[in-house]
């Protein structure tokens, strides 16, 4: 056996020894165990060179130094721990706390106004520190944002229509009450289902705005005798009530005079706000009317601030000029270029109700001897084609009259429907007079093709789907009555019955389905292409 080899026999069975051992021959003590942490390298370097490996034993001297360190060091921390923490209350009788508390409550009461305003003082000062420690300090980053770039959503803001106001919002009946000029009385008989709808007593609401016609110094005679008009439906359409709007806004920017310590821009868009606000008191604002106002608006913001006072007025009097020539008539003037190449000889053309740039289409094509035949559908409480059929028959057109109740028979003879609208919304659905959606579908369902005379500048950006949420709520009393039969009354005390309610709606909403194209001063689209008008022309649109 070799020399060199270590034996494995050990002196004692039960011990095992781990780590590296050396040969007996070569260190006096045997068997010691060596740790790697203990190793010294030049040594096992200059051992191998000779064939050995030297050892070095363990000092328990330090590991006891070291155990002393910690124990010390955890005295220490246990001290600093001690010192820091808060002495405990002394504990107090019930008596002594409700001296005390009798103390504070006289205290607080003396000096109340002072405790508030060190109060205020103290909370404004922690909202500050709270505030800092979130937003940290002022990065690079976010001093060179422009500070412009903030107002945009306030612009937003500012051109967005105006709401409508809903009954069951007590917010904005709250203000519409405050901002109310004739006060007028609410229907107590409303419908469950058309609650969230604003409702008033016909009657008491035009006497309360004819009674305060001498009281109001703030609304233009202007502006009231539009409003008036619209109460009383003298004035209807969507064409028309605009226009007469814009008309009523030409008249009070004319008289207006900005107060000394005021801004134009500022103090004119205030009272283009009351002026819409009362407005929309008078009969609620159509979508067409409401794109008005923001076009009236953002002419108002970009006003140069080198203008004078009168260079505004008129440069504001041309834009709504420009925008009544441009946006409407002159609009209607390319629609009833485009829809007379749907017309043919022979047609059978149906419309509902009464339309404008319909009846101007019908007139134009009959003027170029165009041979057709119209059939007017109209319906109760308005019964609005009355009035065009009388102005078609006037001209020479041959002409059919017929009630909604109708229109599924008459359908089987019309090759064409052309229909009129208030709005096209951004989903393609035609918000138009109500009747509208059950021409549209009687006509999908036997094949005939709809088409829609619309302005662009009707097009909204809203999403209709229903003609509950969003609508206008009319007269109950108009169709409690039957026209020209006085002697028909038999629902002249309805209101006095507590489950009897009469509804009747203005709108309807007609879905793009039952729409076969549209006919704008852009040209003719299907309902899918109404987004892509509404995105891409509505600065046009506004400018």
């Amino acid at each position: 056996m070799d020399s060199t080899r270590v034996s494995h026999s050990l002196g004692d069975p039960k011990i095992r020894q781990v780590g590296f051992f050396v040969p007996e021959s070569s260190t006096t003590d045997s068997h010691k165990i060596l740790s790697p942490s203990h190793l010294s390298v030049p040594e096992m370097q200059n051992s191998s060179v000779h064939g050995q490996v030297t050892s070095r034993s363990y000092d328990y001297s330090e590991n006891r130094n070291l155990e002393t360190d910690i124990e010390k060091k955890g005295e220490e921390e246990k001290e600093a721990i001690k010192s820091r923490s808060k002495p405990l209350k002394e504990k107090t009788t019930k008596a002594e706390r409700r001296a005390l508390q009798e103390a504070q409550r006289a205290a607080k009461a003396e000096g109340s106004k002072a405790v508030a305003g060190t109060g205020r003082a103290a909370m404004g000062k922690s909202t500050k520190q709270s505030s800092q420690k979130k937003t940290g300090p002022s990065s690079p980053v976010a001093a060179d944002k422009n500070p412009g770039d903030r107002p945009l959503d306030k612009d937003r803001k500012k051109d967005a229509p105006h709401p409508r106001k809903q009954v069951d919002d007590e917010t904005r009946m709250e203000k519409a009450r405050r901002r109310a000029v004739g006060n007028p009385t609410e229907s107590r008989t409303r419908v469950e289902l058309f609650q969230h709808l604003p409702q008033y007593e016909h009657r008491t609401k035009l006497s309360n705005l004819e009674s305060k016609f001498f009281h109001l110094g703030l609304v233009h005679p202007s502006v009231f005798e539009a409003g008036l008009r619209y109460s009383t439906g003298e004035i209807s359409g969507g064409n028309a009530r605009c226009i007469a709007m814009l008309r009523a806004l030409q008249d009070a920017i004319r008289d207006y005079c900005t107060d000394h310590e005021k801004a134009l821009v500022r103090d004119l868009t205030a009272k283009i706000n009351s002026y819409v606000s009362f407005f929309a008191e008078c009969r609620p604002l159509s979508m067409s009317m409401g794109n008005a106002i923001r076009f009236v608006k953002s002419r108002i913001v970009k006003l140069s601030l080198n203008y004078s006072e009168f260079e505004a007025k008129t440069t504001l009097c041309s834009d709504i000029d420009r925008f009544i020539n441009e946006k409407i008539i002159l609009a209607d003037k390319v629609i009833v270029r485009h829809a007379f190449t749907k017309i043919k000889d022979g047609d059978v053309l149906l419309t509902y109700g009464l339309s404008c740039v319909v009846e101007m289409i019908l007139l134009y094509a009959h003027e170029l001897g165009k041979k057709f035949r119209v059939v007017v559908v109209d319906s109760q409480p308005r019964l609005e084609g009355q009035a065009l059929l009388r102005r078609l028959v006037a001209k020479g057109l041959r002409c059919t009259y017929t009630h909604i109740n109708a229109v599924s028979y008459i359908m089987h003879e019309v090759t064409r429907v052309l229909l009129g609208a208030s709005a096209v919304l951004s989903n393609g659905t035609v918000y138009s007079r109500v009747g509208t959606s059950c021409v549209a579908m009687v006509a999908h369902e036997l094949r005939v093709p709809v088409l829609i005379c619309c302005e662009a500048y009707k097009f909204h950006e809203r999403v209709l789907l229903d003609s509950i949420c969003s609508n206008e709520l009319g007269d109950p009393d108009a169709i409690a009555r039957v026209p020209g039969r006085m002697d028909v009354n038999y629902l002249d005390n309805w209101a006095s019955e507590d489950n009897l309610r009469l509804l009747n709606l203005m709108y309807d909403a007609t879905p793009s389905d039952y729409v076969s194209v549209i006919v704008t001063d852009y040209g003719m689209l299907p309902p899918t292409s109404v987004p892509v008008i509404v995105r891409e022309y509505r600065e046009h649109l506004l400018m």
